[in-house]
């Protein structure tokens, strides 16, 4: 990991590195899944302040998917 990453991660308030999470995006998707009864999956970004996401779209490179909710 380059520094540049390590001084951004190190900046970022507790409350940012919880909501950032991949078990937050996994109940992101789950709750989102049981509202719209769409499939929804949790992808890597490669973003250090977003490392993970949710979309309702099977996403393409660079993204990496790391999991789907059905």
């Amino acid at each position: 990991m380059c520094d540049t990453v390590v001084d951004i991660r190190a900046r970022l308030s507790p409350r940012r590195a919880s909501l950032a999470s991949f078990e937050n995006a996994y109940a992101v998707a789950v709750q989102t899944r049981e509202a719209s009864g769409i499939d929804q999956f949790v992808v890597r970004t490669n973003d250090p302040i977003q490392p993970f996401r949710v979309t309702r779209d099977k996403p393409s490179e660079p993204e990496t998917v790391l999991l789907r909710v059905a």
